[in-house]
């Protein structure tokens, strides 16, 4: 079966085409003004190598949604809420993330107040109507939406997640508008209002940006492939369903990433893993305990998202992260990004230095090799903008390079601490896997400083997001507040109040095309002591309480079995199981073909400058051992073995590279 997978980024677009045991690759640059050109264009050149074949499957990671929120350039968005409540954006949680900054700003809210209605009607915690909508101010409404221009409407009303009654007799008597309208109790049926407003706003906000996207994409591509999105849980969404729920494609592409990376990690013998995807605008790192991490919510832009995301944190320290010195004369890296247009200064067009650009200057690139030969850097260029910001910095230009990698590493190791040792885990109990264009490159110094023992380069590890996607599963999670005492709740119960979300799973699952047998369900719980504020989520079981008891211990260091434990959501995950692409197992040789090398380059390390080696990754084969410094260069991206390091190619064709004390 054909399969394509097709992650866009800020600087490149990559794409993978999958057929049997075969995989085609391809690296393209993005187009940031409309990323469904770059993907087109891929698309074309990938089956135009292929001999232009239908398609069957293609997945995207897609960054619409994304950036139209990180832009503030979605819809114009009209809110209909309960009277009482119209300022519930604007309030928030009254939340102080920077307490002691006497300059921050607090972002906007997506919806101005003037598209901001509220409406008489009240419906009780426990479901029960007390006030039903007047059709008269819903039309009053109607008319004010109008004479505003809104694009789309979110509905949420007080408790609609009991009882949605009300939010479905506005939708009905707003239908006649022909403007998509999101209502809370279709997009996040759970309470916490401040919450369930904002993701519904979201959505209404991103939603139909991205149905213009994926319908552009649909009437360029064969009528008979079947197109699926991403979506920030780790698992794939058809089309279809995607422009209705884009808020769930929020945090796409990196979420391809951590499954592709944790796949890969875990064929090679590895399930306790630190993912480091670092590519042309930012770096993304996860860590994965014998499992994906996810979490139930997340906050892009300073917006909270209630929606399940894989738990990724993200810095703006890229490939492309533009070097820069802030009023103090200090030397800064990040987040701006020169990304695709107009790129590194060795791209040819940008005056602005990059960690790209230093990487060349010290000699760790193979210029000559960057994308397979396809794209020519120009480090003449380079030299002469070093020599112009070194002489900023007072420095050498030697020097300045290494302060721009040294700093663009030391905000890439706080993500790692984050993810790590703040949340109590110990780095140097893990194996960090290093892929996207600019991760490799940088692993081994990451590695040295947080003491991770090994570290894995994957095969095709310049475009395993893109890889990963063909690996991610069809996946769907439904939700529901229940609001219920444990005690009075047993497994029968548990299977009742578990009937109508599973229902829904089997009906969307249908839909995608997979056969009962063909999917699973996975239930989940949200749990907390009586009197609590937030929920620990655990895995529905005959002892359900107990393990709630437990995971609390784990999480906190303390636990009280004789206090009331609440119910407070229940949770329902259907994923469609997909075949992923097979990992090819090579014969392991000691000897290294003579075609690998590729000769010696003069490189500079922190040791000083040494003639460098460079091998050409797609010659090297399994059992094949190098010692650093050397380079390896391959088609996507390029792998830096330092000095003091050993790696070796294993039978999956991955790179395992250790210090050379340990090795």
């Amino acid at each position: 079966m054909r399969v394509v997978g097709i992650d866009t980024g800020g600087t490149f677009t990559d794409l993978v085409l999958a057929e049997g045991g075969t995989l085609k690759t391809k690296k393209v640059p993005s187009t940031p003004r409309d990323p469904a050109e770059a993907l087109l264009t891929g698309l074309r050149l990938l089956c135009e190598e292929d001999g232009g074949a239908a398609l069957f499957t293609l997945t995207h990671g897609s960054t619409v949604a994304t950036n139209s929120l990180l832009e503030r350039k979605g819809a114009t968005v009209a809110l209909i809420t309960t009277a009482g409540f119209e300022d519930v954006l604007l309030i928030g949680r009254q939340q102080r993330p920077s307490l002691y900054d006497l300059n921050v700003e607090k972002p906007a809210p997506l919806i101005r107040r003037e598209n901001i209605f509220g409406v008489r009607e009240r419906i009780l915690h426990d479901g029960t109507v007390e006030s039903r909508p007047d059709e008269r101010e819903i039309q009053e409404i109607a008319q004010r939406i109008m004479a505003n221009r809104c694009d789309s409407i979110a509905v949420c009303f007080l408790h609609a997640y009991r009882n949605f009654e009300n939010e479905e007799f506005v939708e009905r008597r707003l239908e006649n508008l022909k403007i998509p309208i999101c209502s809370s109790h279709r997009v996040l049926p759970e309470y916490r209002e401040y919450e369930r407003i904002s993701t519904t706003s979201v959505n209404a906000f991103v939603a139909p940006k991205m149905d213009v996207y994926i319908r552009h994409i649909e009437e360029n591509i064969s009528t008979s492939s079947r197109l699926r999105i991403m979506q920030s849980n780790g698992g794939a969404i058809s089309a279809s369903r995607a422009r209705a729920e884009a808020v769930q494609t929020i945090l796409s592409g990196p979420a391809a990433g951590v499954v592709g990376a944790f796949e890969a990690a875990r064929a090679a013998g590895f399930d306790k893993v630190i993912t480091f995807d670092m590519g042309g605008t930012s770096t993304d790192v996860s860590l994965c305990d014998k499992r994906i991490s996810t979490r139930t919510s997340s906050n892009i832009s300073g917006v909270p998202i209630a929606t399940p995301v894989v738990d990724i944190h993200t810095v703006g320290a890229g490939g492309g992260s533009i070097a820069w010195l802030d009023s103090a004369g200090s030397l800064r890296v990040g987040p701006k990004s020169a990304g695709a247009e107009p790129g590194p200064v060795c791209y040819g067009v940008g005056s602005e230095l990059t960690v790209t650009d230093a990487n060349l200057f010290l000699g760790r690139m193979a210029a000559e090799r960057f994308l397979g030969g396809e794209m020519s850097l120009d480090l003449d260029r380079v030299q002469y903008h070093m020599l112009k910001f070194s002489n900023d910095l007072g420095m050498s230009a030697e020097q300045a390079a290494e302060g721009v990698l040294a700093v663009a590493n030391a905000t890439m190791e706080r993500a790692i601490r984050v993810i790590s040792v703040e949340r109590g885990h110990d780095p140097r109990h893990f194996t960090l896997i290093a892929f996207g264009g600019a991760g490799p490159m940088h692993a081994c110094s990451l590695a040295c400083a947080l003491g991770i023992p090994q570290i894995i380069i994957p095969h095709n590890a310049g475009v395993l997001s893109a890889l990963g996607l063909l690996m991610a599963d069809v996946k769907k999670d439904l939700s529901q507040t229940v609001l219920i005492r444990a005690e009075q709740v047993d497994i029968p119960r548990l299977n009742q109040l578990f009937a109508p979300l599973e229902k829904e799973a089997q009906e969307i699952m249908a839909g995608e095309g997979f056969a009962p047998n063909q999917f699973r369900l996975d239930g989940f719980l949200d749990m907390r002591y009586a009197g609590q504020a937030y929920e620990v989520t655990v895995p529905v079981a005959e002892d359900f309480v107990a393990i709630f008891h437990q995971e609390h211990f784990r999480l906190y260091g303390h636990s009280d079995a004789s206090r009331a434990v609440e119910l407070v959501n229940i949770r329902l995950t259907a994923s469609g199981i997909v075949e992923p692409p097979p990992f090819i197992r090579g014969e392991e040789t000691d000897i290294i073909a003579e075609a690998a090398f590729l000769g010696d380059r003069q490189a500079v390390f922190a040791s000083g400058v040494s003639a460098t080696p460079v091998y050409d990754r797609a010659e090297l084969r399994p059992g094949n051992q190098l010692a650093g410094p050397a380079i390896v260069a391959e088609a996507h991206a390029t792998t830096v073995i330092t000095p003091g390091f050993t790696a070796r190619m294993d039978v999956l064709g991955n790179i395992l590279i250790k210090p050379a004390v340990s090795a």
